[in-house]
């Protein structure tokens, strides 16, 4: 067993993190980091350190995770929260409060985002309250002080901040009224006594955290999120996703673009039509060295490409590229298609476009044409990270395991080399 394994596995085992996911680099800079602020080098002696120091253990969590969300992430969950929430309220009426839980929930922004959308929708205080619940305290003490800069106010709508946030120097205070709604603890999904003996919420919030676990610990966490919602409860996950609720009898509720799961086995479609969700690219850019993923929870966020200026938008692949980002992430997919489109015709083959097509026929259900977009990607850029991601991904939601395995593994080969030649 190398050094680097001893560490591998010592976070597989607090956390769930699966190396394969997010590539060997992430760890072993992490390990690097905590060696020179304790001024050690040698492992070694690091490694006896960490096994006997709990706030060590903390430390190096706290290294390998990063804050990375911004308030009303994927908007249209909320309005689908909203009149869900609405909606059930009218069946209960007075007996009790709506609880809803978030998790993990990084700085806030989405727990907050769940109360505000609550006011929005017309509930008062005393008819919900939401848990939130994050593995790293320092994420807890920055949410509870609910101070935010500008990188938390992203997207086309900030209204919100007007009607709940007072400014405060180059930042923005929350508002008390939405703190009260509100409750942190520090706490891991993978504990097996998690919230045990309390009632289970009507609507839990648990997104981009399972797509950074090997299969055995995303049926773990599934089985855990199962418990924790309500039979007649619903479940919002991350965009890419759906696949493992998908295998656990979990169904869309058809709310488009919220990533919404009921444990009913029929649909219970919304009014009005429905679309296909967007699953949003990891880390949307156009071809570049492998980007860095963070791992662990949902503060691995997206970065979405702000859109070029119109003086600025033209034929070349960058920009094209740019347009297509901007237009899935915003859940434009037939646009995003006809840019991908646009692209191959004008310039060729390109990797990063045929990416973006599998990507879009994946999240339509299209597997077969989604399968051929990644290998077509994985012709022309064989180490493109994310296609290897998403391929995996499919492969086990169809019970290829050993082909899931296999690209997971050449992921991780790809990471080594990357991170040998930067070290050179």
């Amino acid at each position: 067993m190398s050094d680097d394994q001893r560490f591998f596995d010592f976070l597989k085992r607090c956390i769930g993190l699966d190396v394969a996911s997010v590539g060997p680099a992430i760890i072993e800079r992490a390990v690097r980091q905590r060696c020179m602020a304790l001024s050690m080098s040698d492992h070694e002696d690091y490694w006896q350190r960490l096994i006997s120091s709990r706030d060590e253990q903390q430390a190096l969590i706290e290294s390998v995770i990063v804050p990375e969300t911004w308030f009303f992430r994927y908007p249209e969950s909320f309005s689908t929260l909203g009149r869900l929430a609405t909606k059930r309220l009218a069946e209960i009426g007075s007996r009790r409060a709506l609880r809803i839980l978030s998790l993990p929930c990084s700085t806030g922004e989405e727990p907050y985002s769940i109360a505000m959308a609550l006011f929005d929708a017309g509930l008062a205080a005393h008819q919900f309250k939401v848990d939130a619940l994050d593995v790293s305290p320092l994420s807890m003490q920055r949410a509870k002080r609910a101070l935010y800069g500008k990188n938390s106010f992203r997207g086309q709508q900030t209204d919100f901040r007007e009607r709940y946030f007072s400014a405060a120097g180059d930042a923005y205070q929350l508002s008390a009224r939405v703190c009260e709604q509100v409750s942190f603890q520090v706490a891991n999904l993978l504990d097996p006594a998690l919230l045990a003996g309390q009632a289970p919420y009507d609507f839990v919030f648990c997104r981009n955290l399972l797509i950074y676990f090997d299969l055995k610990t995303q049926q773990q966490a599934l089985d855990v999120l199962k418990r924790l919602t309500r039979e007649d409860g619903v479940l919002f996950i991350g965009p890419a996703e759906g696949n493992l609720l998908g295998r656990l009898g979990m169904r869309s509720i058809g709310a488009p673009q919220s990533f919404a799961f009921s444990h009913s086995h029929e649909p219970q479609p919304e009014a009005g039509p429905v679309v296909a969700e967007f699953k949003p690219l990891l880390r949307p850019q156009p071809p570049a060295p492998p980007p860095t993923i963070r791992p662990f929870t949902p503060r691995a966020q997206p970065q979405v490409i702000a859109p070029a200026p119109a003086s600025s938008r033209g034929g070349e692949p960058k920009v094209l590229l740019e347009q297509i980002a901007t237009l899935a992430n915003e859940g434009k997919s037939h646009e995003a298609r006809a840019v991908c489109e646009q692209l191959l015709q004008a310039h060729g083959p390109q990797a990063q476009a045929y990416y973006w097509l599998g990507l879009l026929s994946d999240v339509e259900g299209r597997s077969a044409e989604a399968q051929s977009f990644y290998r077509k990607t994985l012709y022309l850029e064989p180490q493109h990270s994310e296609a290897l991601a998403h391929l995996a991904a499919l492969l086990a939601s169809q019970g290829d395991t050993a082909g899931a395995q296999r690209l997971q593994e050449r992921a991780a080969r790809n990471e080594r080399s990357v991170h040998s030649e930067r070290k050179q």
